[in-house]
């Protein structure tokens, strides 16, 4: 039994892996995938907004007093809008991870 100590270890023990000295750096999504993750971020972003400020960018909790109701904090873009670009931002996120930027599109 050799000892340990004395083993040399080889720098690259991995013999699947091969390095090229003219190889980039590639990234894991394409283009077009980077292009749909921002769009899907825009999305989210807006839907947030909209939900804490409504359209007309008024915060809802900004009355001075605590026993003031606002009742725009029931309005439709806050309810139905804000919550449905926010989904439709995450559905294009996911998209955008699927989507497969190598296909080509001629057949």
């Amino acid at each position: 039994m050799k000892d340990l100590k004395s083993r040399k270890k080889e720098p690259n023990q991995n013999k699947n892996v091969t390095l090229h000295k003219d190889s980039k750096p590639e990234f894991i999504f394409g283009k077009k995938n980077y292009k749909f993750l921002f769009i899907g971020l825009a999305f989210i972003v807006v839907g947030f907004i909209i939900m804490a400020y409504g359209l007309d960018f008024t915060y809802a909790g900004s009355h001075e007093d605590p026993n003031y109701f606002d009742p725009s904090i029931y309005s439709w873009t806050r309810i139905r809008l804000a919550p449905t670009l926010v989904l439709i931002g995450f559905g294009i996120e996911v998209y955008a991870i699927l989507l497969n930027p190598n296909k080509s599109s001629e057949k």
